[in-house]
């Protein structure tokens, strides 16, 4: 699944899927297909009023199976294989030309020689491990733990997906700007503590979640023989019995989206007042962090759960805790009977993957994760020339200049909400393609034969990294993806939108194609972040990222009634039998697709300039738009990762996003559809946001 997606630099975020085949037809459908409409992946045996996604993709759903190892299929995992294959060969070339020791080259092909060396990992067994082991096992008292429990504090937050991100590590740490205080950086904690996906698969009654639980103890289980530990099965047992509980102590989804419960500051001096259970003095300083003043709690009744459990829970539990979550983390990169085991648990149990993907892919994520912007630098130097840029500019420049105009034409908008929205718009930062700025790998150290111990030390860098933020002035042009990531974000706390150069290709964007297929693909995507900054998050953070909502009493009323027309429309939307879409958990997203492709449709007849559109393979430029857009959420996903989705993501399934289109005027014109139609809404009903 694609995930255009937002962030509160470090929270709330929102996501999009797109479409095609493989990577072969994907280049095939850039030069036979001027209109960039796939056609016959089309269902016309279904009525576009009754089921738009299947219209536009009836026929690719039929014939597509999902690849082995891949728990979905669509154009955006296929633009990611395209984007492995070819970072892959980057890579490989320049192991052939033996570059200097210590230069990035050196280290991403040296990186990529220890993750295929599977000789070396099997010799190395549990070595780079070890450490971790036996600082665990030296645990005998409770600050001790403390100790041990800041030490492994990381900056493993993804920032893409903070309010849902999951650490086995305790706590998360993030480091960017105050939600209060634009022009400094604050350490935000985070709850974690688990190793399933999130607190639903421990407490949820569903029976399918039960199952889960019960392959859970047996992976457990498993991987505690494998690693020779006494009991495996008495220690599994309490093992997530303490898991358990810490479920139970987190914070639910839907309450850690919610920005206003994030805005909990506590100097560090409160924590053993607010939070006991946990000896904070000893933990902050363990992590690093013992000269802040301040910290961000973004889920505080989370932490102090947690910090109450490291009080009340027996020590050895904790010991027996700490020590299956470093084997747990690390299991990637063990010998083969470790992978091995965490891949059947995580991927085939979890998500329904039969087959783990080929060795050389998983390097080169690994890669692209670890050493992120020194692969990037190589990629965009090949694959995203200044004149794809440009264009992509002038296309965020006319969706811009619609957003702006439309803000103008909302008669609900008081002129104090109005100001301060142009505003926004006016300082919105968009970068396109890749940062300004390179981060520095002079330091990490990579060596051919240490795959675990080089992805240890990427972590320890990438924390280092957010720690030398705090006490500096706030980097407002940040970048939080790397240009070969096929995704997108907005940043509140920057006004801020990152459009890497992976996502910036065909299918989604392709420089010679009709300017409707652009626009209702890639368009969309650009006025669905652009419109982040204007939802139900967006109106809490002013053009400077400071939380503060810009919005009279008056409009915020209606645009909370309109939105709520939203949360309904999508709790009414069946997933799999009997498992509904949660339309609050979902509402940003939704609030995003609908704003977003109301932005795109207007851009796009801007960008004719009064001329008709060419009918082009029979097809109307307004039907072109909007297939565009349908057939940019083309995906096939197994039941098992649809049912993970969702319990722990805030976007809807990729099929539902498809119908955004019945809230589109437009759209009824286009395709004709008629009262009575499975699609069909009032005009009073249908949702206008912008």
């Amino acid at each position: 699944m694609q995930t255009f997606r937002r962030v509160l630099a470090m929270a709330v975020l929102g996501a999009l899927a797109v479409a095609a085949a493989t990577p072969a037809a994907i280049a095939a459908n850039t030069v036979a297909d001027n209109s960039g409409i796939d056609l016959s992946g089309m269902d016309h045996a279904v009525k576009p009023g009754d089921d738009f996604f299947s219209y536009a993709n009836g026929t690719w759903v039929k014939n597509t199976q999902i690849p082995a190892d891949r728990s979905s299929t669509g154009p955006t995992q296929d633009l990611e294989e395209l984007t492995e294959q070819r970072t892959a060969d980057l890579i490989r070339n320049m192991a052939k030309t033996h570059p200097a020791p210590g230069s990035n080259d050196r280290k991403i092909a040296d990186y990529y020689t220890a993750f295929m060396n599977e000789a070396a990992i099997e010799k190395n067994g549990l070595a780079s491990l070890q450490p971790e082991l036996d600082r665990i096992a030296a645990i005998r008292t409770r600050d001790d733990l403390a100790r041990v429990l800041g030490g492994e504090l990381r900056a493993d937050v993804d920032p893409i997906n903070a309010t849902n991100f999951q650490t086995e590590n305790l706590f998360g740490l993030f480091v960017t700007q105050a939600l209060e205080d634009p022009a400094h950086n604050m350490a935000y904690l985070l709850q974690g503590g688990l190793a399933m996906p999130s607190r639903d698969y421990y407490l949820s009654q569903d029976s399918d979640m039960a199952g889960f639980r019960a392959k859970y103890q047996a992976y457990v289980t498993s991987l505690l023989k494998l690693a020779d530990t006494p009991d495996a099965e008495a220690q599994a047992k309490a093992i997530i019995a303490l898991e358990t509980k810490i479920a139970q102590a987190q914070e639910n989804l839907v309450d850690s989206e919610d920005v206003h419960k994030a805005s909990t500051v506590w100097s560090a001096g409160e924590f053993a007042q607010k939070a006991p259970g946990l000896n904070w003095n000893i933990y902050f300083q363990a992590a690093h962090l013992g000269n802040q003043r301040q910290f961000d709690l973004w889920q505080p009744a989370g932490i102090i759960g947690l910090a109450a459990l490291v009080g009340s829970e027996p020590i050895d539990a904790w010991k027996q805790l700490l020590r299956y979550h470093a084997i747990d983390n690390a299991a990637s990169l063990l010998p083969k009977a470790y992978a091995d085991l965490r891949f059947d648990f995580y991927g085939t149990t979890l998500e329904g993957t039969p087959q783990q993907t080929e060795r050389w892919k998983r390097a080169v994520d690994a890669a692209s994760d670890d050493l992120g912007d020194a692969v990037g630098q190589v990629y965009v130097k090949h694959y995203f020339p200044p004149s794809s840029k440009a264009k992509v500019q002038a296309m965020v420049k006319n969706l811009l200049a619609t957003f702006d105009e439309r803000i103008d034409t909302l008669a609900w908008m008081t002129p104090a909400t109005r100001a301060k929205a142009k505003e926004k718009i006016a300082t919105l930062r968009v970068g396109v393609g890749y940062p300004d700025t390179w981060r520095d790998y002079s330091t990490l150290v990579i060596r051919p034969d240490d795959a675990l111990g080089n992805h240890q030390r990427a972590i320890e860098l990438r924390f280092q990294y957010a720690l030398a933020k705090l006490g500096k002035p706030v980097d407002h042009g940040e970048w939080w993806m790397t240009p070969q990531t096929v995704d997108a974000v907005n940043l509140p706390l920057q006004n801020a939108l990152n459009f890497p150069a992976a996502i910036l290709q065909p299918p989604f964007y392709d420089p010679n194609a009709d300017d409707a297929a652009n626009y209702g693909a890639t368009g969309a995507t650009i006025g669905h972040e652009i419109s982040h900054s204007f939802d139900n998050t967006g109106a809490d953070f002013n053009a400077q990222g400071k939380l503060e909502n810009w919005w009279t009493p008056q409009d915020a009323a209606h645009f909370k009634a309109d939105t709520q027309k939203l949360v309904e429309q999508y709790n009414h939307y069946e997933a799999l039998p009997g498992l509904f879409v949660n339309g609050q958990q979902t509402l940003g997203e939704n609030i995003a697709d609908v704003a977003g492709l109301a932005v795109a449709y207007a851009a796009y007849h801007k960008s004719l300039h009064g001329k008709p559109a060419p009918v082009i393979d029979g097809l109307t430029g307004d039907q072109r738009f909007f297939l565009a857009y349908a057939q940019s959420w083309r995906a096939k996903t197994r039941d098992a990762e649809l049912r993970q989705r969702l319990a722990t993501d805030v976007h809807a399934p990729d099929s539902l996003r498809a119908q955004t289109v019945r809230n589109i005027d437009g759209w009824y014109d286009a395709f004709k559809v008629q009262p009575g139609e499975k699609l069909y809404l009032t005009p009073d009903n249908r949702v206008k946001i912008w």
